[in-house]
């Protein structure tokens, strides 16, 4: 029970991830009909907000410290933050360590900002052009930005700690008489995951926003001849989604190194988990998302890697073809969707 246990908080975990992502991902196809590959990119770009963020906090400069000497007897120079300087030592400290959740703040500005760039100005072109094009021009997209970003940051992952206070472990299992622990702030990107879902589903289903948002994605053109610009609501859909894989990618630093090519790590993979879900369905791809992350976690346990070594590399697809093969619309698919 325990092993089973923490199978499924590492299968959560992922699902997360895959679950928001995809959430994204699914948005933007359902409101603009593009097969967005640069999703993935928003994803990265969100991650390295958090490692920007971090490093303009940990700005310093030298001070000389008469009461530090070296070996030499000279006076040492010691660097300082500027923000404890500004607040304190231990306000200011407090601020550089909580880096990661405070990037929140700036991110959603940035990705949402990233996003109507990005529709306005390369993706409105292609509406109407074949989702072959729209899958070469994004993905070429997502290789540029990749590049100018391993450019500025270079290659190498960069290590962005969680704050102290998240950065142990919890007992998790206690609540089931269980001695099970695991990392406080898996957990909290779990939970922040399920907080954003529902953000989105609720903002989707009980604003008048998201009502018309919903009626466009069914009925475009009634939605238009009533009056309405759903362009522009659907732009600002595009800004959301990619503000939600920017999010993911913030929280998602302390987990991962952020690097250059994450984003294309994850793309594939969530574009798996939209297909899985059934393209253009909102809760088809959460459900594959963490469907999917618990299936990985278990294929990837030492008895089914001993049994089916690369199991754990290939269980997602796997379960794709299977979906496909039964289900050709994935497991919650809408009638139409991609049948053209």
């Amino acid at each position: 029970m325990d092993a089973l246990l923490l199978q499924i908080l590492n299968g959560l975990d992922k699902g997360s991830a895959y679950a928001l992502i995809a959430l994204g991902l699914t948005l933007i196809f359902g409101t603009l009909g593009v097969v967005n590959f640069a999703h993935g990119a928003l994803f990265m770009i969100g991650a390295f907000v958090a490692v920007t963020v971090q490093r303009v906090l940990s700005l310093s400069y030298e001070t000389v410290d008469p009461s530090q000497k070296d070996f030499l007897g000279n006076p040492l120079k010691v660097k300082t933050p500027y923000v404890e300087s500004w607040f304190g030592p231990e306000t200011g400290g407090m601020i550089i360590d909580w880096s990661v959740p405070i990037a929140i703040v700036f991110a959603i500005p940035i990705m949402v900002s990233v996003g109507f760039i990005m529709e306005r100005g390369l993706i409105k072109y292609f509406y109407k052009r074949p989702h072959a094009d729209q899958i070469l021009v994004t993905f070429g997209l997502a290789i540029v930005l990749q590049e100018v970003v391993k450019y500025f940051y270079g290659a190498n992952p960069i290590q962005t700690p969680a704050p102290d206070a998240l950065n142990g472990v919890a007992n998790v299992g206690a609540a089931f008489g269980m001695d099970i622990v695991y990392p406080v702030w898996r957990i909290v990107y779990f939970f922040f995951s399920v907080t954003i879902i529902a953000a989105i589903f609720s903002f989707l289903r009980f604003t008048t926003f998201g009502m018309v948002v919903r009626a466009g994605m069914a009925d475009r053109e009634t939605v238009g001849l009533l009056g309405i610009n759903i362009d522009r609501r659907f732009t600002i859909m595009f800004g959301v989604a990619a503000a939600v894989a920017g999010l993911a990618g913030v929280m998602y630093t302390p987990i991962n190194p952020p690097n250059y090519h994450m984003g294309m790590d994850f793309l594939v993979l969530s574009f798996v988990v939209v297909v899985v879900g059934g393209m253009g369905s909102l809760p088809g791809a959460v459900l594959a998302g963490f469907l999917l992350g618990i299936l990985e976690s278990f294929a990837s346990t030492t008895w089914a890697t001993t049994t089916l070594p690369g199991i754990n590399q290939i269980i997602i697809y796997l379960v794709a073809i299977v979906v496909l093969l039964t289900r050709p619309r994935g497991l919650m698919g809408l009638k139409g969707v991609m049948e053209d």
